[in-house]
């Protein structure tokens, strides 16, 4: 009986230190684009499902997630990227995922313009409570090296 209790127990704190919270859907994603003529580097926002055009370039995120602030930071974005044609059409240049910590890994990369993920937000979810920390504290006087650069 004893070996039952003690495994359960040991199952339980296995599950609950490997349990993660689910990755947390922003309703907006923040991309930077460098136009390479200009050398102009262009931040912008553009809200999940719809599309913003930069430059010849039409940008469409379909979801943009986070973790919780508990938790390593990763921000990913499925996104879609058209580029306009001079004959009206639409050619897809990039689907996939971005990962706002290693933008060089999936970025669109044009002739003309590149595009990567710098992160998501969501501007309805509640701000970080820091009112319970306490304030730093202040060396005591008598903790103070003298300062020896003058001499």
């Amino acid at each position: 009986m004893m070996r039952i209790i003690t495994a359960l127990l040991g199952l339980s704190a296995l599950m609950i230190t490997h349990a993660l919270a689910g990755p947390v859907q922003n309703p907006i994603a923040i991309f930077a684009g460098l136009d390479k003529i200009t050398g102009t580097i262009t931040t912008f926002e553009i809200k999940v499902g719809e599309t913003k055009r930069f430059g010849s370039l039409n940008v469409h995120p379909e979801i943009c997630n986070t973790r919780p602030i508990t938790e390593e930071p990763k921000t990913t974005s499925f996104i879609e990227v058209d580029e306009n044609r001079l004959d009206g059409s639409l050619h897809r240049i990039f689907t996939g995922w971005m990962l706002a910590q290693s933008p060089g890994l999936n970025a669109v990369e044009h002739p003309v313009y590149d595009i990567w993920l710098t992160g998501c937000r969501n501007p309805n979810a509640p701000k970080n409570d820091l009112s319970d920390v306490p304030p730093p504290k202040d060396e005591p006087a008598g903790d103070k090296k003298p300062d020896t650069a003058a001499n």
